[in-house]
């Protein structure tokens, strides 16, 4: 039984972690400013992370070489960023946010094909309800089918795709040794994001890394650290708290996304958007609702 002073400690985790991801979209536009394309920045900042879990315990490296499930986790973590601090660099926030928060819907539906979870009414409705909410967001003005039409948009449906493979992978692979968990995340960052980087810039489709300057280098080793900081943050909560609550206060970085967008005028929210997103909210509410034993 955790005392109030450690449950509040272990929810200002998870909202210590909801806060780093809601905001990042702002330094990955400014690193794009300053030339260096959000991939690039991926990379760079998770290598920064990896070297740090390296230097910390070296054991990760032999651990995550014994365990080859678990580079399933890498490449997919790996998507899951590159995807979503693409997406927010290049596209509407609150509508790649509020895409990528379509995980649950995957989730279900990996779950059930990895781990033999059973389909319930319950799950039937929480997904019927996302699905809605997607359509609402992506629904166009003048008519037509509700499609992510700007590549953004796919981004964020590919990165909460991705997310989701990754928890469920987490949860299929919960016995093997937390630091080689750790370091896949963290390397599948710099593999992805710099693999994908690399062959997009030598087909001349991005820019290479620019060169060296202090302005995006010190700011790309301080959002190292602040992932990092998130990361721990969101395993102290999550590893004290129950699930259900941990998956409700996770999605406060949709209100940390929109908000500081809204705030600092980088996008405008819609009615459509409100609406569309209070549906998906809903189903994760719904996700995070306490079964009957």
């Amino acid at each position: 039984m955790l005392s109030p002073r450690q449950t509040l400690a272990a929810i200002s985790g998870l909202m210590l972690n909801a806060f780093v991801w809601g905001v990042s979209w702002w330094p990955f536009r400014q690193f794009n400013a300053l030339g260096l394309n959000p991939l690039w920045a991926t990379a760079a900042m998770y290598a920064v992370c990896t070297l740090l879990i390296v230097a910390v315990r070296p054991s990760a490296v032999g651990a995550l070489w014994r365990h080859p499930p678990l580079w399933g986790i890498l490449l997919a973590s790996g998507a899951t960023n590159a995807a979503f601090n693409w997406g927010v660099t290049e596209g509407d926030v609150v509508r790649v946010v509020l895409l990528f928060y379509l995980m649950p819907v995957w989730a279900t539906l990996l779950a059930r094909w990895l781990l033999d979870e059973r389909l319930t009414r319950l799950i039937g409705l929480r997904l019927a309800l996302a699905l809605a909410g997607a359509m609402v967001v992506l629904w166009p003005p003048g008519g037509g089918l509700p499609l992510p039409k700007h590549p953004a948009d796919w981004l964020g449906v590919a990165g909460g795709m991705f997310f989701a493979l990754n928890n469920v992978l987490l949860r299929k692979y919960a016995h093997t040794p937390a630091e080689a968990r750790g370091l896949a995340m963290f390397a599948g960052g710099v593999i992805v994001a710099g693999g994908v980087a690399a062959l997009l810039a030598a087909q001349g489709s991005i820019q290479p890394v620019p060169a060296a300057a202090p302005a995006w280098m010190i700011g790309v080793v301080l959002m190292a650290l602040a992932f990092l900081a998130a990361n721990l943050g969101l395993q102290y909560g999550a590893e004290r708290l129950p699930s259900a609550l941990t998956a409700v206060v996770m999605t406060v970085e949709i209100v940390f996304a929109s908000g500081s967008a809204v705030l600092l005028g980088a996008e405008h929210l819609s009615a459509q958007a409100v609406f569309g997103g209070s549906l998906i909210l809903l189903a994760i509410l719904l996700a995070a609702w306490p079964r009957r034993t």
